[in-house]
């Protein structure tokens, strides 16, 4: 599947680069993700913070699937829906105060060992229990080239994307780019490990504002435990995330630590 990486959420879920079958298939691919991470902010990182852990970012869930709905073996088509909430300690020990929604379109061409496929990808950001009465959400046309590489057992799944918003509401954003890179090394059938890094970058409209282009990036590594029928992921990391309140337009750091469940 397709995915563009942090520039949307930088939460969502890694792209699945997958081969062509032998011969054009319907629903060729499906896969679901759950994660769940404890994260706590960087004070002296993060612009507007006081001393101490901001207490709007607690915890961070993430939920959804992809599918390829048909592979014509020179490329595919696919779609994306994911939901991420997050959670503060604001009122109670658990308090979800933000949902965002991630919707994505895509086609793709396959050029020997090179995807390339051109998407349409919608986000929306909502606040849980706190008044809002204004939309924030941006619809974007835009492009991504993937590839992987393997040389002795280890993968390396590279991803470039980047695209042009077409409409947006609360939010300055203008063009955005990524780059995604997950490296896996299998130990054994059942164990192995990996590292996830990813980078974005928001160009700003300046008819709208006159904030510098926006980067946010992402790292983290961890252990995989395949099973039958899926598989586990422990993970720890840092990120910088670009607006994550829907409505401060401030840059947050923080580090986190969790778990995924996987259906592949």
């Amino acid at each position: 599947m397709l995915w563009l990486g942090g520039a949307m959420r930088a939460g969502a879920q890694q792209p699945v680069i997958a081969p062509a079958p032998q011969q054009p298939d319907f629903f060729s691919r499906s896969d679901f993700h759950l994660n769940a991470a404890w994260i706590r902010t960087v004070p002296a990182l993060s612009p507007g913070s006081d001393t101490v852990a901001d207490r709007r970012f607690m915890w961070d869930t993430f939920w959804g699937g992809s599918a390829d709905i048909v592979d014509y073996v020179g490329g595919r088509v696919g779609v994306i829906i994911d939901y991420e909430a997050v959670l503060g300690g604001e009122y109670q020990a658990f308090d979800p105060n933000q949902g965002n929604y991630t919707l994505e379109a895509s086609s793709s061409v396959r050029i020997g060992g090179t995807e390339i496929a051109g998407l349409f990808h919608h986000v929306s950001r909502h606040l849980s229990d706190r008044p809002k009465r204004f939309p924030v959400a941006w619809n974007l046309f835009g492009a991504r080239v993937m590839r992987r590489v393997e040389v002795e057992g280890i993968t390396a799944d590279v991803t470039v994307g980047g695209g042009k918003l077409v409409q947006h509401s609360t939010v300055d954003y203008n063009w955005t780019g990524n780059l995604d890179l997950l490296i896996r090394r299998p130990i054994n059938e059942r164990v192995g490990v990996f590292a996830h890094g990813t980078g974005q970058v928001f160009t700003i409209d300046p008819l709208i504002s006159n904030r510098e282009r926006q980067i946010g990036a992402k790292a983290e590594g961890g252990v995989r435990l395949n099973g039958g029928a899926g598989a586990l992921e422990l993970f720890a990391g840092y990120e910088r995330r670009i607006d994550a309140d829907p409505v401060d337009f401030q840059p947050h750091d923080w580090a986190f630590a969790g778990f995924r469940l996987l259906s592949r």
